[in-house]
């Protein structure tokens, strides 16, 4: 199974922030266990090393952080597809649209965010890594 993961699920586990951490953690879990094939886009990388630099003060660290993580999941590019995509979708925030058009062409099964409501609209269900594990791997 192919999951893309949002923004806010990969945060949750840079900075591990409670009381999200631990669900969220499991979810990259599954994809370096290979249970899983977990992706995310290559602007849910930028955006996670600006809110981690942000919070740490640190370019360093931050850095760091952002590399181990490029080396866990696969970072998608946005195409011009992608970008034409998000458009026809009635997602109202045009970087989430973007995020479903790229989990629509990488045919993604499920986008993990813990905003889900924000991808209603979305070609690609999304569930968050809660709900996620409690259907599908209800061990964790």
């Amino acid at each position: 199974m192919k999951i893309l993961v949002d923004t806010n699920v990969i945060i949750d586990v840079l900075e591990k922030r409670e009381p999200f951490f631990q669900d969220s953690y499991n979810i990259i879990r599954l994809g370096l266990e290979g249970e899983l094939e977990t992706i995310m886009s290559a602007g849910a990388i930028t955006d996670a090393y600006y809110i981690i630099n942000k919070h740490l003060h640190d370019q360093n660290t931050a850095r760091e952080k952002i590399f181990i993580l490029g080396n866990l999941i696969k970072i998608c590019k946005s195409t011009s597809d992608d970008v034409t995509g998000a458009l026809i979708l009635f997602i109202p925030d045009f970087e989430d649209a973007v995020i479903a058009a790229i989990a629509k062409r990488e045919k993604a099964n499920f986008i993990i965010t813990r905003n889900d409501a924000d991808f209603s609209n979305s070609p690609v269900p999304a569930l968050s890594p809660s709900l996620f594990l409690r259907q599908f791997f209800p061990e964790y």
